[in-house]
């Protein structure tokens, strides 16, 4: 795919090269995979990376695949990520920007989406469309490629990193950055300008007003003379560390200034301030800290004359420390039942609430913020910003006056070690207006991170439940010569405390320097709760929380399956007649022989996951088969008990001896007979039923490559490669003998000790090395199918 776009994108140089500016590099833009494909274009050998310039991605998972259900596709991300670590230093002309959808992508977490932390410092940005300016709002993956403000901020950087001289996408990165920042990080409200003029004259017959008050705020409405307020600055210095000032009037033009005039009540020069705002959705705000500013000696606001047009200015002087207040979050096991609050009574305009301890990706919190005013006047709405410091994810909410307003308190990226910041809520408010701050811990979000972060790793843990019911239904045969249900023994063996243990156990002692030289001398993979761990997102008790959830997912899956099973028979019967159970005494025949070597050979040619799914519906036949055959014996033996019972009856009235007494000891015998087949064919279903559950999920797993390959099947027959081809080749093999095999059989066999202790470590094997890696979990499919042959 890479090669492709590679020619696609030289070929488009070149029928561009006649024209007066003709490009020599270009920009994409690709949303999902198509974002990762381009930066594989970077591994290529024969690629120069001067070609591209510019990188927007949109919804791209960079840091891991969604699904790893192959090794072709970790291997894809290996490689390019190491590349790009590797060759940042060559990769310094590149600009790379990634887009993520925030909260509403379902498919693609934002995390995913942040570009690794180690290559391209000064280079690549990563934001959530939720922190976008003039977007702020999440978007699902699909929408954020028509999301018209998402839109509308690409073509306007694109204007903007216009050469004029060349006219095509400047060559220089510091200027693709800040426009980049510029556009989609922190907007001023002001159109954008690489080297804005230091000082500004203002011209103009406006009025000037002096200012003394530490708060202000004009409106304005239908004015037709400008003004100018000044805030001299040598009489707040002394009592404040801070000057607040907001506008609603959203237009791009200039309205703060900074005069050096330290006599005159008038200033003709002045540096332009208004880069320092920031826009909000109802207004741009601008927070100075004076002590940046000590040759400054007046703040100025601009009033231009306005027709028609109606908006307000407010500014106050302020202390830091009196407007941060510590607000520290509840404990994840409280539940929710206890809560952090805190009253701000102040009648500023702005507040910071630091929330102390949130750090961490299985947080999740209810922000319930409820504003109550003096008076009942209109006043502007008030502007809730959730600020996470060590990434561009923040979330803004616009709420009326007063109001109770709900805000989810979630992170898409963990803190960084060597990261103390603190996340932050801030409340651009209304005066004379009193905000109570309530927190809470939110179980069910708590929940949907989990699942958010780890829901990859379920289909892991679901078949892990299901090799501990086998198992224990290979320890019921053997105990008592009978098989359990699926459902039954699920409850009865599949305990966290079997797996888990084993597990935390081997991730502690990696820690140490000498186990983890033993294990890589053993060449075993590294555990993946330990590179999760690394990376801030895992803890204890999601492996158990993810345990149960599979284990519930495995029961009701089992339900679900063995009901089907049950419509399929009963349609059988009332459609076609059953035959009489046979006992096949051969496991191997030329018929069956025949039929692996066919579909080893369609697995070979064309696609492995086309093989599995055939063997899949022959084995799911034969189950169906057997289930019709079982009820049908069970009804028609149920049929002569009755007989029988009713012949014995009379006979004991009448008291005659005679040849129906005689059939009906033939009866009973042969009754007797039908019923030890018919138990023996009952314990044969049910190891069945587990095993076809479990090859479900394999199925399920292999569906993507034949999917992929029933789509591509006009340009290649055959998939190549192939990531199912060995496990389809070596699954044909062992269910073609194991679903003609029998408990009985199984019984007999010497293996059965050892085939019944075998699902428990695979159990744990598969949870220690496949939840980042659901290729794995085939792996062991095969060893528990193998086990019981």
């Amino acid at each position: 795919m890479s090669k492709i776009f590679l020619m696609c994108l030289i070929t488009l140089c070149s029928l561009l090269k006649d024209r007066e500016f003709a490009p020599t590099s270009v920009a994409i833009v690709g949303h999902s995979m198509g974002g990762l494909v381009a930066r594989a274009l970077l591994t290529l050998k024969n690629f120069k990376p001067g070609l591209i310039n510019l990188l927007i991605t949109q919804a791209t998972p960079h840091v891991a695949p969604v699904m790893p259900l192959d090794k072709y596709l970790t291997d894809f991300y290996t490689a390019v990520n190491n590349h790009w670590i590797l060759k940042a230093q060559d990769l310094r002309n590149l600009t790379t920007l990634s887009v993520a959808g925030g909260f509403r992508d379902y498919q693609v977490r934002s995390g995913l989406a942040f570009l690794p932390r180690l290559s391209q410092h000064d280079s690549a940005l990563s934001v959530v469309s939720s922190a976008v300016p003039r977007a702020w709002a999440s978007t699902d993956h699909l929408s954020i490629v028509w999301c018209k403000e998402l839109i509308l901020a690409t073509i306007r950087a694109f204007f903007d990193l216009i050469d004029e001289n060349t006219k095509q996408i400047t060559e220089d990165p510091k200027k693709r950055m800040s426009v980049l920042h510029h556009h989609f990080v922190r907007h001023p409200a002001k159109t954008f300008e690489e080297n804005p003029e230091a000082f500004t004259e203002l011209t103009g017959a406006f009025m000037w007003i002096p200012v003394k008050a530490s708060k202000w705020t004009y409106s304005v409405y239908n004015d037709s003379d400008g003004k100018y307020f000044t805030f001299p600055l040598a009489s707040h210095r002394k009592s404040y560390s801070h000057v607040y000032c907001e506008n609603s009037m959203l237009d791009t033009s200039s309205w703060i200034y900074g005069c050096m005039n330290s006599n005159s009540s008038t200033c003709l020069e002045a540096t332009d301030l208004s880069w320092r705002a920031e826009l909000l959705p109802t207004t741009k705000v601008v927070i100075l800290k004076l002590q940046d500013y000590t040759s400054l000696s007046h703040i100025v606001i601009q009033v231009p004359p306005t027709v028609g047009n109606k908006y307000t200015l407010d500014c106050e002087f302020f202390k830091q420390d009196s407007r941060t207040v510590q607000l520290p979050v509840t404990h994840l096991f409280s539940f929710g039942l206890s809560s952090s609050k805190i009253l701000l009574n102040s009648t500023g305009l702005l507040y910071n609430v630091r929330l102390q301890h949130f750090n961490r990706i299985y947080q999740a919190f209810k922000i319930y913020i409820e504003s109550h005013c003096q008076s009942l006047k209109e006043r502007k709405p008030s502007v809730y910003r959730l600020h996470v410091p060590w990434s561009h994810e923040d979330s803004i909410i616009v709420a009326k006056v007063p109001s109770f307003t709900e805000i989810s308190a979630k992170l898409h990226i963990a803190q960084p070690q060597n990261d103390s910041r603190v996340p932050e809520l801030n409340i651009y408010s209304s005066s004379d207006c009193q905000y109570e701050v309530i927190l809470k811990t939110s179980v069910l979000q708590v929940l949907g991170q989990i699942i958010r972060f780890h829901a990859g790793s379920l289909p892991v843990y679901v078949v892990s439940n299901i090799f501990l019911a086998y198992g224990g239904q290979l320890s019921t045969l053997m105990s008592t010569g009978q098989c359990s249900d699926f459902p039954l023994e699920l409850v009865r063996t599949a305990k966290p405390y079997k797996v888990e243990p084993l597990i935390s156990i081997v991730v502690f002692l990696q820690g140490f320097n000498w186990f983890r030289e033993i294990w890589e001398s053993l060449s075993l993979p590294e555990v993946d709760a330990a590179v999760l761990s690394s990376q801030d997102a895992w803890f204890p008790l999601v492996s158990l929380i993810l345990f149960l959830f599979g284990t519930g997912i495995a029961y009701w899956s089992g339900v679900f399956f063995s009901t089907s099973l049950r419509l399929f028979s009963s349609l059988w019967l009332t459609l076609i007649r059953p035959t009489v159970l046979q006992k096949d005494n051969k496991l191997i025949t030329p018929r069956r022989l025949c039929g692996v070597l066919s579909l080893a050979l369609v697995s070979w040619t064309t696609c492995g996951a086309f093989a599995v799914f055939i063997i899949y519906l022959q084995y799911l036949f034969k189950v169906i088969k057997l289930h019709v055959n079982v009820r049908a014996e069970q009804n028609m033996l149920n049929g002569d008990s009755d007989c029988s019972k009713e012949t014995s009856q009379n006979s004991s009235i009448y008291t005659v001896k005679n040849q129906s007494s005689t059939d009906s000891t033939v009866k009973a015998t042969q009754s007797l007979s039908n019923s030890t087949t018919i138990a023996e064919a009952v314990n044969s279903l049910k190891m069945h039923v587990t095993i076809l559950n479990l090859f479900t999920w394999i199925v399920l797993l292999n569906l993507p490559s034949l999917i992929y390959w029933l789509k591509n099947l006009r340009y290649s027959v055959r998939l190549d490669p192939d990531p199912c081809r060995s496990t389809a080749i070596i699954l044909v093999c062992i269910l073609e003998i194991l679903m003609n095999s029998s408990t009985s059989e199984v019984k007999s066999s010497k293996l059965l000790k050892i085939a019944a202790k075998v699902p428990l470590p695979l159990s744990v094997a598969m949870l220690a090395f496949g939840r980042m890696h659901l290729y794995k979990s085939q792996k062991s499919a095969q060893y528990l199918n193998f086990s019981g042959i």
